[in-house]
C-alpha cells in the first residue's frame, strides 16, 4: 500500500520526467506564435495558422536535431493530455442556443452532409491506398473542422503520429486554397449572401477562415457562415462517439465506457451545456476559447516533435489527391444541399 509521502514522491518524479519535453513543446509553440505574428505583420493576413506552423516547426526540429530520450515522456504528455484538455475547453465557446436560429431543416441537412462527406472521403482515401486511420483522419478533417477534427479524432482511433501529421499538413494547405478559391463560386453561381454564407460554413475548415472566405458576400454571409460552421463543429461529438464504438467492435471483444465515451468528449459536452445554461458567462467564452487554442498549438508542437519528415513524405501524393477530391465532393454536395433546401 502506498503511503502519502510515497505517492507525493511518485508524483514529483512523474512531473520531473514530463517537464523537459513539455518545455520543448512550449518553446516550439512560442516559435509558431512568433512566426504567425511576423506573417501577419509582413502580409496583413494569416495565410498559415499557428497550428500548422507549430507542427511544421516541431517536425523540422525532430528531423534535423537528434532529441534526448528524456524528452519523450513530456512530448507524449503534451501531444495527448494537453490536446484532450483543449477539446474540453473548446466546448465553452459553443452554445446550444445557436442551433435554434438555424432551423431544423438546415441542421438536419448539415448532419446528413457531414455523414455523407466522411463516408465518401474515407472511401476515396481507401481507393487511393491510404490506411484506415489516415483515410479517416483526412475524411474527418475535410468534413468537420480541419486540423481540430484531425487532432480530436486521432486519440479515439489511436492513429500514428505520422498519419496525424500528414493529415494535418495537407488539410491545412487545402484549407487555405479553399478560402482563396471559394469567392469564385459567389460570382459564378450569382449567389445571395445567405447562400454563400451557407456554402462557406459547410466547406471551410476553421471559424476564422470562414469569416475570411465569407467576407466577399457581405455581413449576412459572414453571420450565416459562422452559424453553419458552429453547427458543423457540433457534429464532432457524435462522430467521435461513433468512431469509438466502431473501433471497439472491430478490434476488441468488449467495449469499455472510456472508449465509447472518452473523458474529454464528456467534458466537451458538459462545458457546452454550462455555456448554454448561462453558467459560463459570455465574457469568459472568448478567453476560454483562446486558452483552448494555445493548448492545441502546444499539442500540435509536441505532435510535430514525434515525426520525422522522411517518414511522412511517402504518403504525400496519395493524401493530397484524397483531400483534393474530398473537397470537390464536399463543395458539390453543399451546393446540392443549398438547392434542396431552397435557401434564398
Amino acid at each position: 500500500m502506498l503511503t502519502a509521502p510515497r505517492m507525493h514522491s511518485l508524483c514529483n518524479t512523474a512531473v520531473i520526467k514530463i517537464l523537459p519535453g513539455f518545455a520543448l513543446a512550449l518553446l516550439v509553440s512560442a516559435a509558431a506564435f512568433a512566426a504567425e505574428g511576423l506573417e501577419l505583420r509582413l502580409t496583413g493576413e494569416r495565410y498559415v495558422e499557428n497550428l500548422v506552423l507549430a507542427i511544421v516547426i516541431g517536425t523540422a526540429v525532430r528531423t534535423l536535431i537528434p532529441l534526448w530520450e528524456g524528452l519523450e515522456k513530456g512530448i507524449a504528455f503534451s501531444a495527448k493530455r494537453v490536446m484532450e484538455a483543449a477539446i474540453v475547453l473548446l466546448g465553452a465557446s459553443i452554445s446550444l442556443q445557436a442551433l435554434e436560429a438555424a432551423g431544423g431543416a438546415l441542421i438536419a441537412g448539415i448532419m446528413g452532409l457531414v455523414a455523407v462527406a466522411i463516408l465518401a472521403s474515407y472511401a476515396v482515401g481507401r481507393v487511393f491506398g491510404l490506411n484506415r486511420n489516415l483515410a479517416m483522419l483526412v475524411a474527418c478533417g475535410n468534413s468537420i473542422c480541419g486540423n481540430s477534427a484531425v487532432a480530436a479524432v486521432a486519440p479515439v482511433i489511436k492513429a500514428e503520429s505520422d498519419d496525424v501529421a500528414a493529415a494535418i499538413a495537407f488539410t491545412a494547405v487545402l484549407g487555405v486554397a479553399v478560402v482563396l478559391a471559394l469567392p469564385l463560386a459567389l460570382h459564378t453561381f450569382s449567389m445571395t449572401g445567405s447562400q454563400y454564407g451557407v456554402l462557406s460554413g459547410l466547406t471551410v475548415y476553421a471559424v476564422p477562415q470562414v469569416l475570411a472566405a465569407a467576407q466577399p458576400g457581405g455581413l449576412i454571409a459572414m453571420q450565416t457562415g459562422t452559424l453553419v460552421k458552429l453547427i458543423r463543429v457540433l457534429m464532432l461529438g457524435p462522430v467521435l462517439l461513433t468512431l469509438a464504438a466502431s473501433r471497439g467492435r472491430d478490434g476488441e471483444t468488449t467495449v469499455r465506457l472510456s472508449q465509447v465515451l472518452p473523458w474529454f468528449i464528456v467534458g466537451f459536452a458538459a462545458m457546452m451545456g454550462l455555456r448554454s445554461a448561462g453558467l459560463i458567462p459570455e465574457h469568459l467564452a472568448v478567453p476560454l476559447g483562446d486558452i483552448s487554442n494555445v493548448m492545441t498549438v502546444i499539442a500540435m508542437a509536441a505532435l510535430g516533435l514525434t515525426v520525422d519528415i522522411r517518414s511522412v513524405l511517402h504518403a504525400g501524393g496519395r493524401v493530397i489527391l484524397t483531400a483534393s477530391l474530398s473537397i470537390i465532393l464536399l463543395v458539390a454536395t453543399s451546393l446540392g444541399l443549398i438547392a434542396l433546401l431552397h435557401i434564398a
